[in-house]
């Protein structure tokens, strides 16, 4: 089993920067591919980004550019830095882990998730 806690989140002004963290707990060297995903009420989950242990990265098309997942093996903690942050980027975000770079990159089949972060963007 996989502890998933995120951390980081907060209110921002619309321009402003934020960075999320995601600290993993428990069976960590299962873990190869991680991600970050985001909701509003009301409106399905959106993966927002991802990374492969060996450095791969994949992004949804409106974060590219502004957002950057990184990670630190060595302390178990993903982490997402949010620049040019946009009112509607306000959503809780969650970080999430799984067993295959094709489902996560695509954004499904997620094994294990985190409870989330709130970010709310104010213009």
């Amino acid at each position: 089993q996989v502890q998933l806690v995120e951390s980081g989140g907060g209110s921002v002004q619309a321009g402003g920067s934020q960075r999320l963290s995601c600290l993993a707990s428990g069976s960590t060297d299962t873990i190869y591919y991680m991600a970050w995903f985001r909701q509003v009420p009301g409106k399905e989950r959106e993966g927002v980004a991802a990374i492969a242990i060996y450095g791969r990265t994949a992004y949804a098309d409106s974060v590219k550019g502004r957002f950057t997942i990184s990670q630190d093996k060595a302390k178990n903690t993903l982490y997402l830095q949010m620049n040019s942050l946009k009112p509607e980027d306000t959503a809780m975000y969650s970080c999430a882990a799984a067993s295959s770079w094709y489902s996560i990159s695509r954004w499904r089949n997620v094994d294990y998730w985190g409870h989330g972060t709130q970010v709310t963007v104010s213009s």
